[in-house]
């Protein structure tokens, strides 16, 4: 792939996850590798990673994501009234992943070790900007590998229950779940989007 269709073609993959087909290690470990290249504040590089591989803590991991999935639909009254194509696809395909969580063989949690239990006061954007497009290179390189991975966040929000099953010190933040499999089909496109000229704003707003 040219840079651009990379760019462009990299798209939250749920419902296409290959659940039935092994995912090497090295692999996931060669796309992490390109991943740790992101920039990062003050060249710290806090960032640890954990890849979930164990039937077991897929399933604790799963189960815990699910609950998330399932509080945020209620907090979303409005939007489960939508019946734009658009929205019921994505929710389609959210529901999906949530049900079959345990069964990608591979998720990546990519967290933050602060050295504290409690996060730094103020600049939260400079803190996460040191971990969050190392995940973002890591997706680029495994849908470059030929691997399809999605962000998710919905196990936040019961992060520490998380952490307990990932035996995570107190002093490390996760920052993400990122399902990672070989993807099924092709035809990745790039996504519709607002025109830039909409979103565009030159020297004040």
């Amino acid at each position: 792939m040219t840079p651009e269709e990379l760019l462009t073609t990299t798209r939250a993959v749920r419902k296409r996850l290959d659940l039935t087909r092994e995912v090497p290690l090295e692999l996931v470990k060669r796309a992490l590798t390109i991943g740790l290249q992101a920039p990062s504040g003050s060249n710290r590089q806090q960032w640890q990673w954990l890849v979930v591989t164990d039937a077991e803590q897929r399933a604790a991991l799963s189960e815990v994501y699910r609950r998330g999935w399932r509080e945020y639909l209620e907090l979303q009254p409005g939007q489960r009234a939508d019946d734009s194509a658009t929205y019921q696809r994505i929710r389609s395909s959210s529901e999906y992943l949530a049900e079959h969580m345990q069964d990608v063989p591979v998720l990546l949690v990519p967290c933050l070790d602060t050295g504290s239990a409690e996060l730094p006061a103020g600049n939260q954007a400079g803190l996460w900007a040191s971990l969050l497009p190392a995940v973002w290179n890591y997706m680029l390189a495994a849908r470059n590998l030929g691997l399809g991975t999605v962000w998710t966040t919905l196990h936040l929000r019961h992060e520490k229950e998380a952490a307990e099953v990932l035996g995570l010190p107190d002093t490390v933040h996760q920052g993400a779940l990122v399902p990672t499999a070989y993807y099924t089909g092709t035809g990745f496109k790039p996504a519709e989007r607002k025109p830039v000229d909409d979103v565009l704003h030159f020297d004040r707003w």
